[in-house]
C-alpha cells in the first residue's frame, strides 16, 4: 500500500505553515518512504511489542528453559490467562514455539527468531 504524496494545496492547519524551503529534496524524501509504509506500520507494531517488559521477561526467561505456562505465571507474578496472553503474542510473531504433553503445553525459545540481534540484547539485560 503506498502512502499518498501530499500536494501543497492539501496542507492542513496541522502541518507546518512554513514555506518548504526544499521542495525536490522533500519530494525525493517523501517519493522514498511511500514504498516503506507497510515495513514501517510493522516495525513500529514489533517495536510495540517489545515495549512490554513481561514479554521481555518471558524472552529471557526462555532463553534459560522450557517452561509451561504455570510456570511462567509464577515468575511473571501474573495470571494464567495473561501470562497465555502474552505468550500468544510472541508466538504469533514467531518467537517462540510450543509443544503440548497432554493438557500441558510448554513454551521455548525459537532457535532462530525472527530478530537476531534480539538474543544479544536479552544477554546484554540478563548480565
Amino acid at each position: 500500500m503506498k502512502s499518498k504524496l501530499i500536494k501543497p494545496a492539501e496542507v492542513t492547519a496541522d502541518v507546518c505553515a512554513i514555506e518548504c524551503f526544499h521542495p525536490c529534496t522533500v519530494a525525493r524524501v517523501q517519493e522514498a518512504l511511500a514504498d516503506d509504509a507497510e515495513r514501517l506500520a510493522a516495525g513500529a507494531e514489533l517495536f510495540k511489542m517489545l515495549g512490554n517488559p513481561k514479554r521481555l521477561l518471558i524472552l529471557r526467561a526462555l532463553r534459560e528453559a522450557e517452561l509451561c505456562v504455570c510456570d511462567l505465571a509464577h515468575l511473571l507474578g501474573l495470571s494464567v490467562a495473561a501470562t497465555s496472553q502474552q505468550l500468544r503474542i510472541l508466538r504469533a510473531q514467531g518467537w517462540l514455539r510450543m509443544r503440548s504433553v497432554g493438557k500441558m503445553v510448554y513454551y521455548r525459545w525459537h532457535e532462530a527468531p525472527p530478530l537476531p540481534n534480539l538474543d544479544v540484547a536479552l544477554r546484554v539485560l540478563g548480565a
